[in-house]
């Protein structure tokens, strides 16, 4: 298997920061707008699902690409090692009950792609059921954008430097305390593992194209993301929805 192509990480010096960033928020603002237009007419919803290795910038991602967006009609879930309860179903059941209403803009930090990361590189189960579950992912994807839910999916790309700079600072930093564990510099470790499933991923769960956005400065994950997410929400027909008739008894 190929190894994934770090040089989307790199950074891209033709762009000026401060003309970026003053474009990003302008884009952010529009997402706003169209986020709460979308969630008044419930007739369709956003799933937006964020993969990358530790340290890549999810959380604070979402942050970012939500400033300008109502809360009404969002929401984020955040998908971990699995619990007892969650194990003992099917591995679709927790993201499943996770997945967004009509007119709800969903951001899942980490997804159901995690239950073919951890079990392949940590030789957990054989590949007949990793295999499987690639299967059940395609179609569980289809099955949402059928029902009018429109599936963006991003991998943040963060370079080996970049990334062992920001674990560093988890442990350095007071204030980053609370993000470290000790287990993410095993995960890193076992970097070149994770990214071959990943480029299996790309190559085998590509119904839905994947959209690979270099995570070394946080201004243009911003600003590479916000721009696939604007484009998407300008192309889901929607409008403002009619008056409707109140009666008062």
């Amino acid at each position: 298997m190929k190894k994934l192509d770090l040089k989307y990480t790199s950074f891209d010096e033709s762009l000026d920061k401060e003309k970026i960033k003053q474009k990003t928020k302008n884009i952010l603002k529009v997402i706003g707008e169209l986020q709460y237009k979308m969630y008044a007419e419930s007739k369709s919803s956003l799933l937006i699902i964020f993969q990358g290795l530790d340290a890549s910038g999810k959380d604070g991602l979402t942050k970012g690409l939500l400033k300008y967006c109502n809360p009404v009609g969002i929401s984020i879930s955040s998908f971990k090692k699995p619990t007892a309860e969650e194990y003992a179903h099917d591995f679709l059941w927790r993201i499943h009950k996770h997945t967004p209403a009509k007119g709800v803009t969903q951001v899942f930090i980490r997804s159901h792609y995690e239950d073919i990361l951890v079990p392949t590189v940590n030789k957990l189960f054989p590949p007949e059921l990793i295999h499987e579950r690639f299967q059940m992912i395609n179609h569980f994807e289809r099955v949402m954008e059928q029902n009018g839910t429109k599936v963006l999916k991003f991998f943040l790309n963060v370079s080996p430097d970049v990334q062992e700079e920001r674990l560093r600072e988890r442990i350095e930093l007071k204030e980053k305390h609370w993000k470290h564990q000790d287990s993410d510099w095993d995960t890193r470790s076992k970097t070149e593992e994770y990214l071959a499933v990943y480029e299996s991923i790309f190559l085998r769960c590509n119904n839905i194209p994947w959209h690979i956005i270099p995570a070394d400065t946080n201004w243009q994950k911003l600003y590479f993301t916000s721009k696939v997410v604007l484009e998407t929400l300008q192309n889901i027909p929607m409008e403002w929805p009619d008056l409707k008739t109140i009666r008062f008894k």
